[in-house]
């Protein structure tokens, strides 16, 4: 018995492709977005008030919303379990270029 190898990649542009292409569901990408926005939310606040249970709550908040929309919608295993970094990256790529208009909402 064989079990597939991760997908090695040897640049964050070699895998910003792969992780649009598995966040392709409207609802799993809108997910992301208002997870990664209160990740972002939660940040600066955090940095404001000094309040550092905030910080806490930035994973939760930010992989709960994403994992939903996996699980749910997109039907898949989220990039970070296998590539990690990359796709906490991706994340905030893909928040930016939805920002922008580069990806629809």
């Amino acid at each position: 018995m064989t079990t597939a190898q991760p997908r090695k990649f040897q640049s964050f542009r070699d895998f910003y492709p792969f992780y649009l292409q598995e966040h392709s569901n409207p609802i799993c990408r809108r997910l992301h977005f208002v997870g990664t926005g209160l990740v972002i939310l939660l940040f600066a606040t955090a940095l404001v008030t000094g309040e550092l249970l905030l910080f806490a709550a930035m994973p939760i908040a930010g992989y709960g919303f994403a994992w939903i929309g996996h699980f749910f919608f997109e039907h898949n295993k989220p990039a970070t379990f296998k590539n990690p970094f990359y796709s906490l990256w991706g994340d905030f790529v893909m928040f930016k270029d939805m920002l922008l208009g580069r990806i629809t909402r």
